[in-house]
């Protein structure tokens, strides 16, 4: 009788991490560095000096890279997501009358 081993596929549901990058702020860096490269090709063409639309598109990108990395790192994969849902939510809750309380006839019938 043959012994089988099997291979164990650990973290398979675990989200993916580059270079301390998680979850969703590695998109945010590929979206940044897509429209850093389509502004500096809008500033070339305009006739910018290149070593000025370099120069300028280098410090965005440094600013918007370390801006994502203090986002990744103090928000966590989901915590930011829940911090903006946190924020969606209203103060308050207003109700004029009874209205909203009392059951239709088609509620009454239908169990609710």
């Amino acid at each position: 009788m043959a012994v089988s081993i099997y291979k164990i596929n650990k973290g398979v549901n675990k989200s993916i991490e580059f270079k301390g990058l998680k979850a969703q702020y590695i998109w945010y860096v590929g979206g940044g560095v897509i429209a850093l490269m389509i502004l500096f090709a809008a500033m070339y063409l305009i006739g910018i000096n290149q070593w000025i639309c370099i120069t300028f598109i280098s410090v965005l990108g440094v600013f918007l890279v370390m801006k994502i990395y203090s986002m990744s790192s103090k928000y966590g994969e989901y915590g930011m997501m829940k911090m903006l849902a946190r924020k969606s939510l209203p103060d308050s809750l207003r109700c004029n009358g009874r209205k909203d309380f009392i059951l239709t006839e088609m509620e009454k019938e239908s169990g609710r």
